[in-house]
């Protein structure tokens, strides 16, 4: 069994595009060197933040590939995997195993959307997933606004019993899920790691208990959030309390409604912060409007990640 274990602040990160919505590699090289200039806990690559589900195969290799290349193995790399089926996603495992990733974060499918759900479906598939490639697995329970499923404790506790389940991202974006979730993992006869995948609580779910987050704001005011992770671990509740604040602004900016557009709205803060050129994304996805773009640019400059311009 993988010793991997996951922890810190994770941010799922975005894919920089060209023009005509391609991946830009050499934008995202310039980006990981910033991005890890933070020291962050890992990444997660071809995550929903990074447009992973709308890549093609070949696409989500190359950017896997130089990510790895660009990370050397200095922090753990999770690839997302959205897959359709079962033979498909142990496919998709291979592929980022021979990459180089050290655990893959795999999404819900459409099967898992039964209501109720039996377990043996998703129990199955991740177990296929594990036997097959022998790639450490990181649950996915995601909100179904965003096209996920909330697994019930039974199911929860059934994908648990497979070894290769090291941690899960819960992203109900639902505080009494989240401590649902925490109290059903910190019950089982071994530990897997709790990260956090709701943005709009994340001081909240720190406070109330997890190895770390793997967030999709994690791309914009990542030292704020890695500096209140450690103030709140090494109890300093009032220093952690001043960052939770400004980390709300952004949130609440990035994640309003439609919550679809949040991955236009980081392209759009980090061009704002001169980390990227353009804030392109993949069609269907929208770029934003001008009433949008400035409040992003309102809310960067109120959490102190952006100067605000000097009046003339």
């Amino acid at each position: 069994m993988n010793p991997l274990k996951l922890g810190g602040i994770i941010p799922a990160i975005i894919l920089p595009m060209t023009m005509d919505a391609k991946p830009d590699l050499e934008t995202l090289k310039r980006y990981m060197d910033w991005i890890l200039g933070f020291r962050p806990g890992g990444l997660a690559v071809n995550a929903d933040t990074g447009e992973g589900p709308h890549l093609h195969r070949e696409e989500k290799n190359l950017v896997l590939r130089k990510v790895v290349e660009v990370v050397r193995g200095r922090i753990p790399i999770i690839a997302g995997l959205s897959a359709r089926f079962t033979e498909e996603a142990i496919e998709e495992a291979k592929d980022a195993k021979r990459a180089g990733a050290d655990a893959v974060l795999v999404f819900p499918i459409p099967a898992f959307t039964s209501s109720p759900l039996p377990y043996e479906i998703p129990f199955e598939y991740h177990r296929a997933i594990w036997e097959e490639v022998g790639i450490p697995i990181v649950l996915f329970q995601l909100q179904p606004a965003l096209g996920g499923v909330l697994y019930e404790a039974e199911t929860l506790k059934h994908l648990a019993e497979i070894e290769g389940v090291i941690a899960l991202k819960e992203a109900s974006f639902d505080p009494l899920r989240y401590s649902q979730v925490l109290r059903i993992l910190r019950t089982l006869g071994r530990p897997i790691s709790l990260l956090t995948g709701n943005d709009n609580f994340i001081f909240e779910s720190f406070l109330l208990g997890c190895d770390g987050g793997l967030l999709g704001l994690g791309n914009v005011g990542l030292g704020l959030q890695i500096e209140m992770f450690e103030a709140l671990r090494k109890g300093d509740i009032q220093k952690a309390l001043g960052l939770r604040e400004r980390i709300q602004i952004l949130a609440d900016a990035i994640f309003a409604p439609p919550v679809v557009d949040y991955r236009a709205r980081i392209k759009e803060a980090l061009v704002m912060m001169g980390v990227l050129r353009n804030a392109v994304v993949r069609p269907p996805l929208r770029p934003l409007g001008d009433s949008e773009r400035r409040m992003i640019k309102e809310a960067l400059i109120k959490a102190g990640v952006l100067m605000k311009p000097k009046e003339r």
